[in-house]
């Protein structure tokens, strides 16, 4: 059986264009991608999106962040609501590989509550230790829900026939990971943050705020490197490129 995978947009959000790329003057509003990939093996998530609280009380659930980032979310966006479009479950999702913890890939964790959550080490070691929540804007509200946790170093092959398999993408935040997905029609990149647009890649243009600018250019080349090789990247935020994007329940191909 071949793998699938289904791209959901679970809200927008609105910010400074600088916060992508940074010097960069003027406003952009950009999606906020989850996705469903179907394995034969069971159903996998690769982030969550947005939380419902922030469809009616923005502020409330992001705090300081709702100064950067202004948010556009209906009823209906949310992840629960996207996977139910599919006639998926999403007390029935086996895995959730969050790409990092930020409020705009695990505001939905809570909404798929039985699955394991695969993360690398260094995410979420950085997201129980304060000095890095501070820094990075995490708030465990989030991600702390009692999940089966599992840990990983580097890449992992989720099911271990190279079909799924997260790939270290350090530098926007601590423990940053794309994922590597094996159609049939051959290796897709979901990105994540490790590479909000395409300019970021074309440019190695960075974004104004980066934990770590060495390791995020680093995987800017790495990214650069399995393009190269073949693969087809998806950006994480880009609004031109994701124009393109069949949304679910159209799978990506």
């Amino acid at each position: 059986m071949a793998v699938k995978i289904y791209a959901m947009t679970c809200g927008w959000l609105t910010s400074d264009v600088s916060m992508m790329l940074a010097g960069k003057s003027g406003k952009i509003s950009f999606p906020v991608p989850a996705y469903l990939i179907d394995h034969p093996r069971g159903k996998v998530l690769f982030d969550t999106g947005l939380h419902p609280q922030c469809q009616h009380d923005a502020r409330g659930r992001i705090g300081f962040l709702a100064d950067l980032f202004s948010v556009q979310f209906r009823p209906g966006e949310d992840i629960k609501s996207r996977l139910e479009s599919l006639d998926v479950d999403a007390s029935k999702i086996e895995f959730l590989i969050n790409s990092h913890l930020h409020f705009d890939h695990t505001g939905g964790n809570e909404l798929v509550p039985n699955a394991k959550i695969i993360i690398q080490k260094k995410e979420w070691e950085a997201g129980k230790t304060p000095e890095f929540i501070k820094a990075n804007g995490y708030a465990q509200a989030d991600y702390d829900h009692g999940h089966l946790i599992q840990q990983v170093n580097g890449e992992h092959d989720l099911f271990g026939d190279g079909r799924i398999v997260t790939i270290p993408t350090f530098g926007h935040t601590p423990g940053h990971q794309s994922l590597k997905v094996r159609l049939d029609s051959g290796d897709v990149i979901l990105t994540a943050d490790a590479c909000y647009l395409k300019e970021t890649l074309t440019n190695l243009h960075l974004p104004h705020l980066v934990h770590n600018r060495t390791e995020m250019m680093n995987s800017l080349l790495l990214l650069r490197k399995l393009q190269k090789a073949g693969a087809r990247l998806i950006y994480g935020h880009d609004p031109e490129f994701w124009s393109q994007v069949p949304q679910a329940p159209k799978e990506m191909s």
